[in-house]
């Protein structure tokens, strides 16, 4: 049996399953996305954790969007791990989350990334009406935007189509070599914008803040950086 004979007939099953258990109602977008893929996924979650994979960048502003929903908590800072036991992010490359903090956190039924209500198969809209998914803490679409913020060289492919792929720094060609950077320096994120509103603070990690730039630029861009911070760590020396 030739390959796109196995493939038909795999899919033909596929479709058969995903029938059979597809809910009543279910998110249009997903089930396009499902029935045009080169294999079909065969059950309703995979079809949306696919459809979430496929387009990380929609789901990096639905996450932000649902952060600003959910606000900043009452008495919550961005802090840094303080200790070995602390349940704090060790690094400020990491994005702030504060529902991920045991102090904060809104349990079973909300998503540890933006602190909405997750409901059936992690989508974020009840659309079946019966209230949260008390087994789950991720929305489906925020593992995909939790990856993103802290792998976005994984996405470098997707970025620099985007980009149309031309370098953000110089407008020259990308090469295959060029690099993801994040525009605004983390390290001036957390000197110098810590303040900020919670929601808003994510975007630096998300795609307003990320560019792909050839890596000779990179390199002299990181340069210039480190000279700011050495001249900075010396200001508060004195």
């Amino acid at each position: 049996m030739k390959m796109s004979e196995t493939r038909e007939l795999q899919n033909q099953r596929a479709r058969a399953r995903l029938t059979r258990a597809l809910p009543a109602i279910f998110p249009a977008p997903v089930l396009t996305y499902a029935l045009n893929r080169r294999w079909t996924p065969p059950m309703p979650r995979l079809a949306i954790d696919g459809y979430w994979r496929a387009h990380p960048l929609r789901a990096d502003r639905l996450t932000r969007a649902l952060a600003r929903r959910s606000g900043t908590p009452q008495g919550w800072t961005w802090r840094l791990q303080e200790g070995p036991k602390s349940d704090l992010p060790a690094s400020f490359r990491v994005p702030p989350a504060p529902y991920r903090e045991k102090k904060f956190t809104r349990g079973a039924g909300f998503c540890c990334v933006c602190g909405q209500p997750v409901y059936r198969l992690g989508w974020h809209e009840d659309l079946w009406d019966r209230g949260p998914n008390r087994n789950a803490t991720w929305h489906t679409a925020c593992v995909v935007s939790w990856r993103l913020w802290n792998a976005p060289s994984d996405y470098a492919k997707l970025l620099r189509r985007l980009q149309q792929r031309r370098c953000a720094e110089t407008g020259a060609r990308l090469w295959k070599t060029s690099e993801v950077d994040h525009r605004v320096p983390l390290f001036r994120v957390w000197r110098e914008h810590r303040a900020m509103e919670w929601p808003a603070l994510l975007a630096f990690w998300g795609l307003p803040n990320l560019q792909v730039i050839n890596r000779e630029a990179h390199t002299a861009k990181c340069a210039a950086e480190a000279g700011t911070r050495r001249r900075v760590a010396d200001v508060i020396a004195v």
